[in-house]
């Protein structure tokens, strides 16, 4: 096909070390000091910019291993703020939904859209897009661009990985030459949706590389292992395989779930603990326009535990659909029946709902529905905090000013500068 004829491509955007990303966007501070982002409990790392990676940090650290050289190297550590980098992630979402005829949201940091465009075209709009990203978000993405998803991904990680590029890359546009370069040398692993288990069963077959596996024998990789990865070869070769996914508006269940700071060993403490859980959850169905016709409870120790592991859980079935936090609440503590306390030191705790349907898609004759007075508390008290800030309003323990001691340790936690009015940076002009 002419470079000039128009296509449907697909266009992967992924936003670059997105948590880092985030980080440097709220804080010009930073400038170009080296980033590194902490998981729950400021446990290990889980994001680190390239400069954190050229001084040898590297994914999975435990923190209190490189503690001492983060401070001797001028590092900047943060602990993880999933607030802010769910509303920069929803602003980058917007922007790239502009643009597509189809969108998929693949991650919190990246999508698939499908768009018309010659190859020329499509050049230009990918720098477009990521300029626009960068002017109107403030966030660095890189733009790959190919004839299938696995292509576009493969275009990404080339963008990524050749400066040359500026952080954009047409797959078809690359000379014939550069293509073959990179498909033979890039291990058969490093494709989107090739597993280290897949690659060792694919090595035994004498196929190591990308190049091998595009050309692998259609019939020979489908008996050997599935319509998967088949698709995947075919979507090596070009011809789309793997079609776009638009965003779930509803999703399966959702879990609230966190690892305490402290441990929890009283069963009022235990209450205080399911309570919040329970509004928080509560507060996601809101959001999310569902209601939940069943909720389940767990707690549970350390799995390294002295006294071995421990855990009680409780599922409940509600009487009728709601996201009512009072509800929730109360079906959560049922778990305390179950639980011991007192010798048992509970490291971690979470609430899971399930069974979600629409909001407004309960049945009109539900013999439920006179005794379900209280379906209206959930939406005001979210709307309320959501004005007013999370914890401006709750019910019971839930309305607590104060964080508790077991909650979630994250000491260095940056402002949640784009969602909430208290902490917006300030410019002083002199």
């Amino acid at each position: 096909m002419c470079a000039d004829t128009p296509r449907t491509l697909i266009f992967h955007v992924d936003i670059n070390s997105c948590y880092t990303s985030c980080e440097k966007l709220l804080d010009p501070s930073i400038g170009n000091r080296p980033v590194l982002v902490l998981s729950n409990n400021d446990g290990c790392i889980i994001s680190l910019d390239a400069a954190a990676k050229a001084l040898g940090f590297t994914m999975g650290q435990p923190w209190f291993t490189v503690q001492e050289k983060a401070k001797e190297l001028g590092v900047v550590v943060r602990s993880s703020n999933y607030e802010l980098y769910g509303d920069i992630s929803h602003r980058v979402m917007l922007l790239l939904e502009s643009y597509a005829q189809e969108f998929e949201q693949y991650s919190i940091d990246e999508a698939f859209l499908t768009i018309t465009a010659s190859l020329p075209q499509a050049q230009t709009l990918a720098r477009r897009i990521k300029d626009d990203l960068a002017r109107r978000v403030g966030v660095p993405v890189c733009v790959g661009v190919g004839e299938s998803k696995t292509l576009a991904k493969l275009a990404n990680r080339t963008a990524k990985k050749i400066p040359a590029l500026r952080g954009v890359c047409v797959w078809d546009a690359l000379p014939p030459q550069r293509v073959d370069a990179l498909l033979s040398t890039l291990p058969a692993e490093e494709i989107w949706g090739v597993g280290s288990r897949v690659a060792q069963k694919l090595a035994g077959m004498g196929i190591l590389s990308v190049q091998d596996l595009k050309e692998a024998p259609l019939g020979l990789v489908r008996k050997r292992f599935s319509v998967v990865l088949m698709r995947t070869v075919l979507e090596l070769r070009g011809v789309r395989a793997i079609e776009l996914e638009p965003e779930r508006v509803f999703k399966d269940q959702m879990m609230y779930s966190r690892s305490f700071s402290d441990p929890v060993t009283s069963e009022d403490t235990m209450r205080q603990v399911l309570s919040i859980y329970a509004q928080r959850a509560s507060g996601r169905l809101v959001k999310s326009g569902q209601v939940a016709g069943l909720v389940s409870a767990f707690c549970s120790t350390s799995r390294y535990a002295t006294g071995g592991f421990v855990r009680a859980d409780v599922q409940v079935k509600l009487p009728a659909p709601t996201a009512d936090p009072i509800i929730l609440t109360q079906a959560c503590a049922q778990l305390l029946e179950r639980a011991t306390f007192g010798m048992v030191r509970y490291a971690k705790a979470g609430v899971v709902v399930s069974d979600l349907r629409p909001a407004g898609a309960t049945a009109l004759l539900d013999p439920f529905a006179l005794i379900h007075e209280t379906r209206d508390i959930a939406g005001l008290v979210q709307s309320i905090k959501e004005k007013c800030g999370p914890r401006s309003l709750g019910v019971g323990y839930g309305g607590l000013a104060q964080s508790p001691t077991w909650e979630m340790k994250r000491e260095m936690l940056s402002r949640r500068g784009t969602t909430h009015w208290a902490e917006l940076p300030v410019a002083v002009i002199k």
